[in-house]
């Protein structure tokens, strides 16, 4: 009797600090399941083994920063039935898109004593800019739960069940009061979506939104009430702009407050 051939599971690495790769080898126990249940074809971070694709399931970590990039993803996106990004490099940009709001050259010129050597594009951006993806996970890093829920509903044929609410029901659900109300701490939690269980506000600090906008984010409300609590637009612009700085509702709304 013939048997039948495991799905095949490729990851790929662009511009990122290989922190949600990290997520996915901090499964264990959970790996091994999946790896029982999938041939790993491609993985350099994990495994020297290389198998030809085409591929089931990419999923892709990192921004698109060069022209390599640029060309590559499209080899990706061909070679695999279903593509998956994770990360917010590979959803947003990452921190690396940070450089899209400022001058490129004249950055490369500070930081490389000789800048003619290094080529890059003028801005990181995700990789659904580039090539069609079929779901994005975000989080920096992401969430191994909700990694393992992706990847488990697209080897089943489902859709994948991941929050789109705020991280405001997350403190809610853990009994956590809320940090802006009893402390007047600023916090994204409102505008932000869930997927850390709330870590940052349990310990009663304001969440930095390392898993980018929620569903309809009302960014502006938010923004207002920064400023009652004292914050200043500068404040508004380093808050929105840090791991999901290209995102589009906190690039526009950090866009308002930059004076």
């Amino acid at each position: 009797m013939e048997r039948k051939s495991k799905p095949k599971i490729a990851v790929w690495k662009f511009a990122s600090c290989d922190g949600c790769q990290l997520s996915l080898l901090d499964c264990e126990d959970e790996l091994l399941t999946v790896a029982d249940a999938v041939e790993i074809a491609y993985f350099p971070e994990a495994t020297s083994t290389q198998v030809k694709g085409p591929y089931d399931v990419s999923l892709v970590e990192g921004s698109i920063t060069t022209q390599h990039d640029a060309e590559r993803i499209h080899r990706v996106r061909r070679a695999s039935k279903v593509l998956i990004t994770i990360g917010a490099c590979a959803t947003a940009g990452g921190i690396q898109a940070l450089r899209n709001f400022k001058d490129t050259k004249a950055l490369t010129a500070l930081v490389y004593a000789n800048p003619k050597y290094i080529e890059t594009l003028s801005k990181s951006t995700p990789i659904a800019d580039h090539v069609f993806v079929d779901f994005e996970l975000r989080g920096c890093p992401i969430s191994k739960t909700q990694l393992l829920e992706v990847i488990g509903a697209y080897l089943d044929g489902r859709k994948p069940i991941t929050p789109r609410y705020s991280v405001c029901v997350e403190c809610k659900r853990r009994g956590t009061p809320c940090v802006m109300v009893t402390q007047g701490t600023p916090c994204l939690g409102p505008v932000t979506q869930a997927g850390c269980n709330a870590l940052c506000p349990a310990y009663q600090r304001g969440c930095f939104g390392c898993f980018g906008p929620a569903e309809a984010p009302n960014t502006r409300s938010l923004a207002e009430q920064w400023k009652a609590l004292g914050q200043s637009p500068q404040d508004l612009v380093r808050a929105f702009r840090t791991f999901n700085a290209y995102a589009d509702a906190f690039r526009k709304e950090s866009d308002v407050h930059e004076s």
